[in-house]
């Protein structure tokens, strides 16, 4: 843990582990990422560099949050560890899930391997299986995302988990995860269960999508007002802070809380121009296959109707009106 009071430069600069976990995670999501797409492109295959960007912004996003002076201060600092929370949780998550990483794993596998069963077909049937059909319902998801918020923040669960370093890891390991199975389903640009099931597919449309979002705003608010407007603290592990710092307890948990708060616009807003994009590309496809089969047939819905536009008017000019009119 640092020593040094808090500034701006101490809090970016490296500050690494005795077990660098997270950052030695972060190197081999990395490394799989390029090598998988350094496959695709030696078999002559395309990906696209926006989805790299994604994936390569998401990987330094955690370096940032676990290699610095943040992972250490967030052990410290209350208001530290909300700032890390949140970006674990609902910033980084978004970021690595738009780099389309199961996409890009099923498409790098081989479809056979020898005469046994092959990864990607393994890969396949996992998506497709009950389990993963639950937990990627979107309101299991959400429930998970949501209690996940307040679980863990209730006493004893945080003091014992921010106890030892291994507990801390495993806080976020589960922010993490949790967060990349919440926005998987939300962003949608992978396949899963609930885009390929029979049920679930009506409930990847953009506009379900959008309000599945907007259901997290209030509560994410209400934790932090909660914690903002506190006049106790929540939890035992940061009741006290260095000597010198000139920061108090209360002071700091509500700084937390206010970070908790206004942190929600910020994903909630990438979030929303992701699904606007795809629902502009979906529209313009679509215009794109209607064109290409009007070129096909000559557009022969459009004669076909206005054939039968044609055949209304004949009889109604030969035939007679009906009694009453």
């Amino acid at each position: 843990m640092p020593t040094a009071p808090p500034t701006a430069l101490n809090l970016f600069a490296l500050h690494l582990q005795p077990v660098p976990l997270f950052p030695a995670f972060a190197v081999i999501l990395l490394v799989g990422y390029l090598f998988g797409v350094f496959w695709l492109r030696r078999r002559g295959d395309r990906w696209p560099i926006s989805r790299i960007v994604w994936w390569v912004a998401g990987v330094a996003t955690l370096l940032l949050m676990t290699a610095t002076g943040i992972d250490g201060y967030g052990m410290e600092l209350f208001s530290v560890h909300m700032l890390q929370h949140m970006v674990i949780n609902m910033l980084i998550p978004i970021l690595l899930v738009l780099g389309a990483p199961i996409t890009l794993l099923l498409r790098a596998l081989p479809a056979r391997h020898g005469s046994g069963r092959s990864a990607r077909a393994m890969i396949l049937r996992v998506l497709h299986s009950a389990p993963a059909r639950l937990v990627t319902h979107p309101v299991v998801a959400l429930l998970l995302f949501l209690v996940s918020l307040y679980a863990l923040y209730l006493p004893p669960a945080f003091d014992y988990l921010m106890g030892t370093m291994w507990g801390h890891n495993l806080m976020l390991a589960h922010f993490l995860a949790i967060g990349c199975l919440y926005f998987w389903g939300v962003v949608g640009v992978d396949p899963s269960p609930r885009n390929s099931g029979r049920g679930l597919h009506q409930l990847s449309k953009p506009a379900l999508r959008v309000i599945e979002l907007a259901a997290t705003v209030p509560f994410h608010a209400f934790f932090g007002v909660v914690v903002m407007m506190s006049t106790v603290l929540i939890v035992r592990s940061y009741a006290g802070t260095m000597p010198g710092w000139n920061i108090t307890p209360l002071g700091d948990q509500q700084v937390g809380g206010g970070i908790a708060w206004g942190f929600t616009e910020l994903p909630t807003l990438v979030v929303l121009g992701v699904l606007f994009w795809q629902w502009q590309k979906a529209d313009s496809r679509q215009s794109r296959v209607a064109d290409r089969k009007a070129a096909r047939n000559g557009d022969a819905e459009l004669n076909d109707y206005n054939a039968q536009l044609a055949a209304l008017a004949a009889r109604d000019q030969t035939g007679t009106r009906p009694v009453g009119r």
